[in-house]
């Protein structure tokens, strides 16, 4: 057995069945070691972005970390900005990071770089083994970080005479210590807060936002009054019929501040107060109005449930009966393609249990509110706000849950960032539908350069945020990656190609023409 191999039987000893890979020389070993490693779903991407984003995904949905191999710096510097958003959305992921030979290093050949000053940026956890004995421990001390309650981004730099040399057997992981604690003292304000009768807005969070908090916080809202709410962004929210609703902060600073106004109080769960996206010429980075009081019962990486049943303990609320919301009627889609029927269509279509990733900012601006009444489903969003999100994010909760519908909705310009990941879905049979929505430019920055107050953008300008010249085939770049493609121009159009979509098993790519 050599270094590869333990590391390997330890990922597979401690439950870490899958790998999205994106290897190279240094990786060798660590390659010929999954076939000797029983277990271990090895998943081939094009790209490092698709195979970190991959892996945020399959934690969102599978609830524990997967593995990503990279290749050297470059690697995982291809690999950062998913890695941003995984963290953003306090996922859990081991990254094994292959490197030069310790020997070599001091020749400084081309591949050489500073890999644990980059692993550092975006890593809770960063190790180098320094030998194949310890690379098990390494390993295993890399899993307890990941899927701890307060999940990590842990990265583990394997050098290659570490991964040849002899090694023995896999080492199982320790639990870490759970430190996050509820803060009584906020607890407590936060009850009188809603006993009091002062407007007052739940903000929750992670996994405060499952079906099961989400109840607790509807009887909350039943016996007080209050507001069950999230941030623009969350990282998964159990919604639709059947389920308390959820009512979003929204992303353009005037209508947040107009949202919030009216509230005295925020409890915040899993989460911190509502802050503007960007800084904005007059505008406040602070979204709550003035005066209003935040009681932060639970941070980040605390137990939401936990500290919702101690909420509607000490508000009298067990009692109570959740509001739940109810399931819309089923009815024909017609005529020009808008946000309202873009959306309407999904609510529709949308499958019982279904996956929905949604990175579509601009087009898909009214598909949360319009999708509350769809069949029960998870909804995945962009924590971190780099681009290039949902299509890896798409691969790895369709790994995570087989048995699922995903959808995928991205624009035109963020798919490109990690288009890649269509060939990943072909290649496994991942039962992905991509929703591209092809308006031929990057919009969202037209809008932000009203809200920066930048001024009229000229001609040169306006060509930075066109992607027109030449107009992008969706239908023929799936199609060169293994998946059919469908384009569409219409509302009734789209309806149909979604419920022809949602009927076939496989991975499919609907062109939506705006």
């Amino acid at each position: 057995m050599n270094g590869a191999d333990s590391l390997l039987a330890t990922l597979t000893g401690n439950g870490l069945d899958v790998c999205f890979a994106n290897p190279g020389t240094s990786e060798m070993h660590f390659l010929a070691a999954i076939d000797r490693a029983p277990g271990l779903r090895a998943v081939l991407t094009l790209f490092e972005g698709v195979a970190t984003g991959a892996a945020d995904g399959y934690w969102r949905m599978a609830d524990k970390p997967a593995t990503t191999l990279l290749h050297l710096g470059p690697g995982f510097a291809n690999g950062m900005a998913n890695l941003h958003n995984a963290r953003r959305a306090g996922s859990g992921i081991v990254n094994v990071v292959g490197d030069h030979a310790n020997a070599h290093l001091q020749y400084d050949a081309p591949l050489t770089s500073d890999l644990m000053g980059m692993a550092r940026t975006l890593s809770h956890w960063v190790h180098r083994s320094d030998s194949s004995g310890a690379i098990a421990q390494d390993a295993a001390n890399a899993i307890a970080h990941a899927r701890a309650r307060k999940a990590a981004i842990a990265t583990l730099v394997l050098p290659g005479d570490v991964a040849w040399g002899p090694a023995s057997g896999g080492v199982a992981a320790e639990p870490l210590a759970d430190d996050v604690e509820l803060d009584e003292d906020a607890l407590e304000s936060a009850a009188q807060a809603l006993l009091g009768g002062e407007p007052t807005l739940l903000v929750l969070a992670d996994r405060a936002l499952r079906e099961g908090p989400l109840e607790l916080a509807g009887r909350i809202a039943a016996h007080t009054g209050c507001v069950v709410g999230a941030q623009f962004f969350s990282a998964r929210i159990e919604r639709g019929a059947g389920r308390v609703a959820v009512s979003r902060i929204p992303y353009a600073v005037d209508p947040a501040v107009e949202f919030l106004a009216r509230f005295k109080h925020l409890v915040t769960i899993e989460t911190g107060e509502p802050v503007a996206f960007f800084s904005y010429p007059d505008k406040p980075s602070l979204l709550k109005a003035p005066g209003a009081r935040v009681h932060a019962i639970c941070p980040r990486g605390g137990d939401g449930r936990a500290a919702l049943e101690r909420l509607c303990e000490r508000v009298g609320a067990r009692a109570s009966r959740a509001v739940v919301q109810g399931r819309g009627e089923r009815a024909s889609v017609r005529g020009a393609l808008t946000p309202q029927s873009i959306s309407e269509a999904l609510r529709v279509a949308m499958p019982e249990n279904c996956v929905l990733v949604d990175e579509s900012l601009t087009t898909g601006r009214e598909t949360y509110a319009l999708t509350a009444a769809a069949a029960p489903h998870d909804t995945i969003q962009n924590m971190g706000g780099s681009i290039g999100f949902s299509p890896p994010v798409s691969v790895g909760a369709a790994v995570a849950c087989p048995d699922r519908k995903v959808i995928c909705l991205v624009g035109d310009g963020s798919s490109m960032y990690t288009i890649q990941a269509l060939w990943t879905q072909a290649r496994e049979g991942l039962d992905v539908t991509t929703v591209v929505f092809a308006n031929r430019r990057y919009q969202i920055l037209n809008n932000e350069a009203a809200n920066m107050q930048a001024g009229n953008l000229g001609p040169k300008a306006l060509a930075l945020t066109s992607i027109d010249r030449p107009a992008l085939d969706f239908v023929s770049l799936a199609k060169g990656m293994g998946v059919p493609g469908r384009r569409v121009d219409t509302a009734e159009g789209f309806a149909a190609a979604l419920d022809a979509a949602m009927a076939a098993q496989g991975p499919k790519l609907i062109e939506v023409v705006l």
